[in-house]
């Protein structure tokens, strides 16, 4: 699944697609790299409308597995995901385009490719239905941590 994806459509863009009233991200810059635990835009609805705002990418993990963020959900039915399914925890991460490795790896470097995929060779924006929560603990490495709370997003 999916662990990098690019945003570079400008912020004016996002709002007008996805019908924006409030936003709180400041200047956004394009991000052709968005990795696991970086902060990128999400919109999400709250009680005064759609919000544009910046969250961390990937919600944490089941408490008895432990391990990093998880970016991408694929067990649904799972009961640690179970709760963040209701319609207050949703939210679109709008994307322009995501990467995969090749199923092979490359004859002459010996490793996997990364190969981007978009809707078409403009790149034009879109989105990945997420979810989101606030994580109240540590984020980042463990020499630099970053003590919560974080807004989350995975999808």
């Amino acid at each position: 699944m999916c662990n990098l994806y690019s945003i570079t459509t400008n912020q004016a863009a996002i709002i007008s697609l996805f019908r924006v009233i409030n936003r709180y991200v400041g200047t956004l810059a394009p991000m052709p790299g968005v990795f696991p635990d970086y902060p990128a835009p999400v919109i999400r609805n709250t009680d005064t409308g759609r919000e544009l705002s910046m969250m961390r990418w990937g919600m944490p993990p089941p408490p008895r597995t432990g391990g990093p963020p998880v970016t991408n959900i694929r067990n649904t039915s799972s009961p640690h995901w179970r709760g963040w399914l209701k319609p207050e925890n949703r939210c679109l991460v709008p994307v322009n385009s995501f990467a995969e490795y090749a199923p092979e790896p490359n004859p002459e470097t010996k490793k996997k490719d990364v190969v981007w995929f978009a809707l078409n060779d403009d790149r034009p924006l879109f989105a990945f239905a997420g979810i989101r929560t606030t994580f109240n603990g540590d984020r980042g490495t463990k020499s630099k941590p970053v003590p919560g709370p974080h807004q989350s997003t995975a999808f």
